[in-house]
């Protein structure tokens, strides 16, 4: 007689042999997703479960998600309590028992400890001539052997072992602040910062001291708190936790500053003449247009003038969209995310504003999908309404351009030979030079300014 089959994956839930609860696991519910916050159970132990069940929010980087149910049963033994940071995917959260299955069940399944909130980084140790604090414990700041599952292995990240790697760094010697003891880049960062960590080039084999150096450069721009305590000269202060948001944000805009290099654009653009069509548009439809709809139809617009900016590097060829998706910076309590509206050069005026209104709406309140955020060809940051008169925004990798548009104002100017006033909008272009050139990004910036001071082409 045949043996049961190897266990199953569907989703996050893992179907477990005959007899066995079925595991209820942290989602990938993002491309880019390595873990997330377990923000609130929306069920209970014992409560039962229907396929389509929302039964728990997930954090992710850029939204809290509702996860819903794959299977059913009853909720037998939830593994992760709500508010739990740093949950790895695929690791379990939650048991599920079958229709008739017993609660004796639990206890024959072996689970991984439950994911707790990550520990503090490892702090460096202090350099020489800075003292000690009184309270300093026994150990405390150094890095001690990483756990392992009793057959001498290591658990770290990949990313962290090809850093230890490069930088010649032992791992046993460290002690990992992720979930389960795992060493993370963090704690690679960490030893890189202590002094006499880094290991000479000469005692690496030579193939692999770019890399390291690579690795090893952006760790002397990280401060542990303590070394900008000492820096500020130790004011007082309150702390504000890191978001995974907020981490997200920190890593991709420094990414992204590093590694792309940005040239930037400006022009003036004059819009006495959107302002009457707006009034008049508005006056005679439900549906509200703002400045910055006419903004996003004329940059789709543009685009489609010029598609060699609707561009985007790689290493292996530059990549023209060639459809024009319209992501649109909307700040949140704690950083911003962009809501994308597709297609946005076939969209009129209308659909671009009622869209524009739902994904902030929406954005606001946690409520995208993966799909209306992740993703765009060519972003759009408006500071206007904050009376900010211009600005360049840092691109948006893999985008190639981004709009950063200021307020409208009243500004003196030279019309038929004559001084006059007008209202005036600054915007600010920001290229990827190995993408978009700078001839591009003008004729991109010529064609998005005739299109907002003559708005008439923009209903046609």
């Amino acid at each position: 007689m045949a043996g049961p089959g190897p266990a199953m994956t569907v989703g996050g839930w893992r179907k477990g042999d005959r007899g066995m609860p079925i595991e209820i696991r942290m989602p990938a519910l993002s491309p880019t997703m390595t873990e997330g916050n377990l923000a609130r159970w929306l069920k209970k132990e014992g409560d039962e479960v229907h396929s389509g069940d929302v039964i728990a929010e997930i954090e992710t980087d850029k939204a809290t998600m509702e996860y819903e149910a794959a299977d059913e049963g009853r909720l037998g033994r939830i593994i992760v309590p709500e508010g739990a940071q740093g949950i790895k995917v695929n690791a379990p959260i939650a048991l599920l028992l079958e229709e008739g299955e017993d609660a004796a069940a639990l206890d024959q399944f072996s689970a991984a400890p439950a994911a707790a909130p990550p520990a503090p980084h490892p702090s460096p140790l202090p350099a020489s001539g800075e003292r000690e604090g009184p309270a300093k414990r026994e150990g405390e700041g150094q890095h001690l052997a990483a756990p392992g599952n009793g057959a001498g292995r290591i658990f770290a990240s990949p990313l962290a072992r090809r850093m230890a790697a490069h930088a010649a760094i032992d791992l046993a010697g460290l002690r990992g602040s992720g979930p389960q003891g795992r060493i993370v880049k963090a704690d690679i960062d960490a030893a890189l910062a202590r002094p006499g960590a880094a290991q000479p080039a000469a005692a690496q084999p030579a193939a692999s001291r770019p890399a390291a150096a690579a690795i090893a450069a952006p760790a002397a721009a990280v401060f542990a708190k303590a070394q900008v305590l000492a820096l500020a000269g130790n004011p007082p202060y309150s702390e504000k936790p890191h978001t995974a948001m907020r981490r997200v944000i920190a890593r991709r805009l420094s990414e992204s500053k590093q590694t792309v290099p940005h040239f930037y654009l400006t022009v003036d653009c004059a819009i006495d003449d959107l302002l009457k069509i707006r009034a008049t548009l508005n006056g005679k439809s439900e549906t509200k247009i703002s400045i910055n709809d006419f903004v996003i139809r004329a940059a789709a617009l543009a685009l489609r003038q010029v598609p060699a900016a609707n561009a985007s590097w790689s290493d292996d060829a530059i990549l023209l969209w060639q459809r024009v998706d319209i992501s649109v910076a909307v700040a949140l309590d704690d950083g911003l995310i962009t809501p994308i509206v597709k297609a946005a050069d076939q969209k009129g005026l209308a659909q671009i504003a009622a869209e524009t209104r739902d994904l902030a709406e929406r954005a606001r309140a946690g409520k995208l999908k993966l799909e209306e955020f992740q993703g765009g060809t060519f972003s759009i940051s408006n500071l206007g309404m904050y009376g900010v008169r211009e600005f360049a925004a840092v691109i948006n990798p893999p985008q190639g351009c981004i709009l950063a548009v200021g307020a409208g104002e009243p500004r003196p100017i030279v019309q038929g030979g004559q001084l006059a006033v007008a209202t005036v909008m600054t915007c600010t272009l920001s290229c990827d030079h190995r993408a978009v050139d700078g001839a591009v990004g003008a004729q991109l910036l010529a064609a998005f300014k005739k299109l907002i001071e003559d708005p008439l082409t923009m209903l046609l």
